[in-house]
């Protein structure tokens, strides 16, 4: 499969210098160099880290006119520093003791307000703004690595929200403790749940038109997307929407059940270090991504029916255009090979997302 398809403004000197502390360009070793000092001028891809502050996260949007907190070219690597989503308080209130609650958290809820919120709930570390990035492109987005970046995971449910708000019309929350030796969540005497790392929402900027958006609902810009299957070696393929597509990530998950019923999965605080390459006019219209074992397409819609539609004519347009076949027999080999799966029930839109093992595919 040819990957690609499956797939300086004025600003305040202290806003900037504020983003450069946030901001850790690496050598070529992978070694920090001084938080102000820029990339070394050089054709070879460069490797940034950028740590989730007050000024560097997108808390509850994805947006187009959003302004960027880190520009990079195509090929370079970024380590993101992502926090859950839930607050000191509320953590607090849970069980975890006071220093347990990251300081990053703490300063993001003190001084992350009012209008520099959006509509959802998910602190977002971003945007990133990739060079040559145009709309028409596909953004190819490599998963290298995610480590876990504290002890502990929550799951919550509320008297609102989740796939069954009639059975549960109240509010309860349960910290849950990870042994990251082991790599197992102690989810209870007696049930240890195998971690497998995963950011909930990794997407770009929507079309102009769209606005500011709210994080929750899964679309064409990817997002709030909560699917499992998206670990480490796997890639996800954007098709771009806006100018230097900006990128976001966060809302990380170490496991989680395909459904994510009763709206979180094991939630936690996450560091990623993500590639990024951009292809050119490839004219692609809908997230898709790729795993060492299989192909996946996606659908996502606010009725669990039409999302099923949209995420298997996602995979024989794939099976079409990428494997040469036509649309009868990819239609017969999704029936056949093809698992559809349910991403997830709770976001507003409902997610679909189709398994295609590559095995099958004569070398």
């Amino acid at each position: 499969m040819r990957r690609a398809l499956f797939f300086p403004a004025f600003v305040p000197a202290i806003f900037f210098a504020v983003i450069l502390a946030a901001i850790v360009p690496l050598s070529a070793q992978g070694q920090p160099n001084s938080a102000s000092a820029a990339p070394q001028k050089s054709d070879a891809p460069q490797k940034y880290v950028l740590k989730a502050t007050p000024t560097t996260v997108a808390w509850g949007y994805y947006d187009a006119a959003a302004q960027p907190v880190l520009r990079i070219k195509s090929g370079d690597t970024v380590e993101f520093d992502c926090l859950l989503t839930n607050s000191p308080t509320g953590l607090e209130r849970a069980g975890v003791a006071p220093d347990q609650v990251q300081q990053s958290l703490r300063d993001i809820f003190t001084e992350v307000t009012g209008s520099k919120r959006g509509p959802g709930g998910h602190i977002l570390t971003g945007p990133v703004y990739i060079e040559d990035a145009e709309p028409g492109d596909t953004l190819e987005v490599r998963i290298q690595k995610i480590d876990i970046a504290i002890p502990y995971a929550y799951n919550a449910f509320g008297p609102t929200r989740g796939f069954l708000p009639e059975d549960f019309p109240y509010r309860k929350m349960k910290i849950i403790p990870l042994d990251r030796e082991r790599m197992i969540a102690k989810f209870a005497p007696g049930i240890e749940i195998p971690l497998h790392p995963f950011f909930g929402s990794m997407g770009v900027a929507p079309p102009e038109s769209y606005g500011r958006i709210d994080s929750a609902p899964p679309g064409v810009h990817a997002g709030n997307m909560d699917n499992k299957e998206l670990v480490v070696g796997t890639t996800l393929f954007l098709p771009v929407h806006a100018k230097g597509a900006l990128f976001e990530v966060g809302d990380g998950h170490v496991g989680q059940g395909n459904g994510e019923v009763d709206i979180t999965a094991l939630e936690t605080s996450l560091v990623g270090t993500l590639q990024f390459v951009v292809h050119k006019k490839t004219g692609q219209k809908y997230p898709r991504a790729e795993t060492p074992t299989h192909y996946i397409s996606m659908g996502f819609h606010q009725e669990l029916y039409e999302a099923t539609k949209m995420a298997v004519r996602e995979m024989i347009d794939f099976l079409v255009s990428e494997k040469h076949m036509t649309r009868d027999d990819a239609y017969m080999l999704t029936s056949v090979a093809g698992d559809v799966d349910i991403t997830e029930l709770v976001d507003g839109n409902k997610g679909v997302h189709v398994m295609m093992p590559k095995g099958i595919f004569a070398k």
